[in-house]
């Protein structure tokens, strides 16, 4: 794309909001008036998104349960509502579970292979995260192929399995459903769930020698959903640094405490509580126990909890809990920032929307609404 600097909107640097135009030049953010002018008065102009862990892919790939499985068709539509969005750096948060369906191990590995056939075409930095359950210590081995085949760079640890139920002997609730959907029948589901339980002694040492084989890789190693401070302090134990989406206050403190990053849901910021009942994440964010939010399960609302946020926290600290604290978790030095050298990931509001009008991409344009494209056409 040829050089061009952004005038008349405020620009929101290291430094926080300026008039000062920013300039775009073999995508990266440059220094004075590079190339044409692009007038977007009164706009706002932030860093790229960086969307630590989402999943709201999952409907591009099977809007309907076996309805279409064009894989590379349904990632190209995501990275046009990504750029919408505003995210120019998405971790697709694929599981590798005994749960079936688009959570199955097939289902992973042709996820990845689409992925990789469709990244040269895309506009946004997409990317996979591997969320692999505790109990498969069988499959341990097609993991770790999983991940180097694919250059994945981020795994964490879900256990899903229905403890409760299983700890009583008894028939574990929605198993029905859970079989239909991973090809089972209800009596094979439940047999394979009973068979994970039975080995759950081994699960805690298996995963600390995957979690150590791939932190010796430099892949980032997390866990999910830590229910309270003795959670987190046994994930740390296993060597997953990270913790996604914890349930508590308790379990946020025990983790920032010791230096954990903390991801937290932007659905959770929006609807102002955890659709499940957990801990509000605006409550943790307000009190400094958090590192990154992520779009979760809905990719309007990093845009969404910044703007809601920069009422208590300001705006440079609500924004860099969408781009320069979620690449500094990722260790993505060239972006997150609008700096001199940096990625030319760029979002530009529209403030007769309140929403990203215009999306750049490592310099490229990855989305403009009608204001932003009669903006770019007349430069």
């Amino acid at each position: 794309m040829i050089p061009f600097h952004i005038t008349g909107g405020l620009v929101l640097g290291p430094e926080g909001l300026s008039g000062a135009p920013l300039s775009v030049a073999e995508g990266r953010i440059a220094e004075g008036r590079a190339g044409k002018a692009v007038h977007l008065p009164g706009w706002e102009i932030r860093a790229g998104i960086v969307d630590v862990h989402g999943d709201g892919f999952e409907r591009h790939l099977a809007p309907r349960r076996g309805a279409l499985r064009d894989l590379p068709a349904g990632l190209m539509a995501l990275d046009a509502e990504l750029a919408a969005n505003g995210i120019t750096t998405a971790v697709l948060a694929q599981f590798f579970s005994w749960e079936g369906g688009m959570r199955s191990p097939d289902f992973a590995r042709d996820m990845l292979e689409a992925l990789d056939t469709v990244r040269p075409h895309l506009v946004t930095d997409m990317r996979a995260q591997l969320r692999v359950e505790t109990h498969l210590i069988d499959r341990f081995d097609e993991v770790e192929a999983l991940i180097v085949r694919h250059d994945i760079r981020y795994v964490v640890f879900n256990d899903h399995l229905p403890h409760d139920a299983l700890d009583k002997g008894r028939r574990p609730p929605r198993l029905t459903g859970q079989a239909l959907k991973s090809g089972r029948s209800p009596e094979a589901h439940l047999a394979l769930l009973q068979k994970l339980y039975d080995r759950g002694a081994e699960v805690p040492g298996a995963v600390s020698a995957l979690a150590a084989r791939l932190a010796a890789r430099g892949v980032l190693v997390g866990s999910h959903d830590d229910a309270d401070a003795t959670a987190r302090r046994a994930a740390r134990d296993l060597g997953l640094t990270v913790s996604e989406f914890p349930e508590t206050q308790e379990a946020a403190l025990e983790a920032v405490t010791h230096g954990d990053p903390v991801v937290l849901g932007a659905p959770n910021v929006v609807r102002g509580r955890s659709h499940a009942g957990k801990v509000a994440a605006a409550d943790l964010i307000r009190e400094g126990l958090c590192t990154a939010i992520a779009s979760d399960y809905h990719y309007p609302a990093p845009v969404q909890a910044a703007d809601i946020l920069s009422a208590d926290l300001g705006q440079d600290r609500a924004w860099a809990l969408v781009s320069s604290g979620p690449a500094g978790l990722l260790g993505l030095a060239d972006r997150g920032v609008l700096a001199p050298g940096r990625r030319a990931d760029i979002v530009a509001v529209n403030p007769a929307t309140g929403r990203p009008g215009l999306t750049i991409a490592g310099g490229r344009i990855a989305h403009a609404d009608a204001q932003a494209a009669a903006a770019l056409l007349s430069a």
